[in-house]
């Protein structure tokens, strides 16, 4: 409690409390813009901090970091448009809840579950930062690969459709993602000599090419009819919708919070596994991919307690778990800073800064986006027409603007238009997208844990917390297996009587 009353005091110095109300602010504006997302933003800001103190910077930047999370939320759910990974899985039920009215109650429902969430994280970092540090070394290439397995696993499986329609969809995005450079050898792949496709494909280009252009391929269809939802509903839930999601939110706050401890646990990985256990734990599973709230609750809960908690492997390991706080980290270094083991001896302000403007910058956000929810709402009062031409030009200003790249706009439209088929095929599109962002992890962990074992399969068993994983995986499986049997048969006898 002496270091964390140490840290308010750092973080309540003007320049930093001011610093922590910029960089929350200016996350949820990247976050409300599809495309451009934190990474690319904390890269343009980095040398605006080299003047800055180091814990001023290191506050910024992180703000920026959370905020986005906070953000990314609003045109996942209003425009069917994700901006990152993370925000992929808060489309499915985010959207439809959004064209049932009920926009204003998901965004009101998904700023408490990301608060509780990034609370929750924050909690548990002050309570056992001497233990978490040991707990993340456990995790080496086994537990990767099976915990990023199975959270595939577990959103192809439990896609709304069909199960073999969520399996192809997963197996399809599995298949985009291994075109361009091995990881492990660099040998091209699936290029088709292609130069701009060495470096792979982009997440942007094909979430919002899948989500958002196809759904106003899909409205045109219609012709425009039904884009916009005339009722709105009540902006604010019910008590009694708040108090029955308190089990979706607790669960995906643990789960979200041991996730971000991980290397690539954080963010995607966090609101995959955080809402596929949710729908093993649901009431009423048939509702998740048809505006589950408590399917949105989860996901956006995991992700932001995965946010706030992935910060802990680089200050207390010096090991970043994902690219956005790497840059963070490189801040840090910048600065003469060395993120690692002895950082909180040596540099207590800095650490325990950090962690209190956190808790500050949480508490910026809920006060804020409260109030404005029932701006984001208004959105929807846009005529159906120019609204699909703001959705459009959002995403293509967002794709060009990561890498100035034509070809990313070109991947943008010909996903639009495969994602477009898909829908009219009945295959679901967040298997694809979660495939292609679980795919690199699953790859890389794998062949490192072969290299490891000499080309054994067994290190996945003889590792305690590999084998508990795996059977994990295989007991969700045969469960699923064996209630999509039932439900078969169940509808063939109604069909006979």
């Amino acid at each position: 409690m002496d270091n964390l009353l140490l840290g308010f005091g750092v973080a309540l110095e003007p320049i930093n409390l001011l610093f922590v109300v910029l960089g929350a602010l200016l996350g949820t504006i990247i976050g409300l813009l599809p495309g451009l997302g934190p990474t690319a933003t904390i890269a343009l800001l980095l040398p605006v901090t080299y003047t800055m103190e180091p814990t001023t910077a290191i506050i910024f930047l992180a703000g920026i970091f959370y905020g986005s999370m906070f953000g990314g939320r609003i045109p996942a759910i209003l425009l069917n448009v994700p901006g990152d990974g993370a925000a992929v899985v808060t489309t499915l039920d985010g959207y439809p809840l959004k064209q049932q009215g009920r926009a204003g109650v998901a965004l009101s429902i998904t700023a408490v579950g990301s608060f509780i969430g990034g609370l929750v994280a924050l909690l548990g970092i002050v309570a056992f930062i001497p233990y978490l540090s040991r707990f993340a070394l456990g995790f080496g290439p086994p537990e990767l690969f099976l915990l990023a397995f199975l959270g595939l696993m577990l959103i192809a499986l439990l896609a709304s459709g069909t199960m073999s329609r969520g399996l192809l969809s997963a197996a399809l995005g599995i298949f985009i993602a291994m075109i361009g450079f091995d990881s492990i050898t660099g040998t091209p792949r699936f290029t088709l000599g292609e130069a701009n496709l060495l470096d792979g494909i982009s997440i942007v280009p094909l979430a919002v090419g899948l989500f958002g252009i196809s759904e106003v391929m899909m409205q045109a269809e219609q012709r425009f009819r039904g884009v916009s939802v005339s009722v709105l509903g009540n902006i604010w839930p019910k008590l009694s919708e708040i108090t029955a999601l308190k089990g979706a939110i607790t669960r995906s706050s643990i789960i979200g919070f041991f996730l971000g401890l991980m290397p690539g646990g954080g963010g995607a990985m966090a609101s995959v596994v955080g809402y596929g256990v949710e729908k093993r734990f649901s009431k009423h599973p048939e509702k998740f991919g048809h505006g589950a709230m408590d399917g949105l609750a989860a996901t956006e809960t995991a992700d932001n307690a995965g946010a706030n908690s992935s910060f802990v492997p680089l200050l207390t390991l010096g090991i970043p778990p994902n690219p956005v706080i790497a840059l963070i980290g490189s801040a840090l270094i910048l600065q003469g800073i060395t993120p690692g083991p002895d950082l909180v001896q040596s540099n207590p302000d800095v650490f325990w800064g950090l962690i209190a403007s956190m808790f500050i910058g949480l508490v910026v956000l809920f006060v804020l986006n409260l109030p404005l929810i029932g701006l984001f709402v208004q959105i929807l009062r846009v005529p159906p027409l120019p609204l699909a031409g703001t959705i459009l030009a959002l995403a293509i200003a967002g794709t060009f603007s990561i890498r100035s790249s034509l070809f990313d706009v070109f991947l943008l439209v010909l996903f639009g238009l495969v994602g477009y088929a898909l829908r009219r095929c009945g295959v679901p599109l967040g298997p694809l997208v979660i495939g292609f962002i679980l795919a690199p992890i699953m790859e890389s962990e794998l062949r490192r844990s072969l290299i490891l074992s000499g080309g054994e399969f067994s290190i996945f068993l003889d590792r305690p917390i590999s084998a508990g994983i795996l059977i994990l995986a295989g007991t969700l499986t045969v469960i699923t297996l064996t209630r999509a049997a039932y439900s078969r048969l169940r509808r063939r006898e109604r069909v006979e009587v």
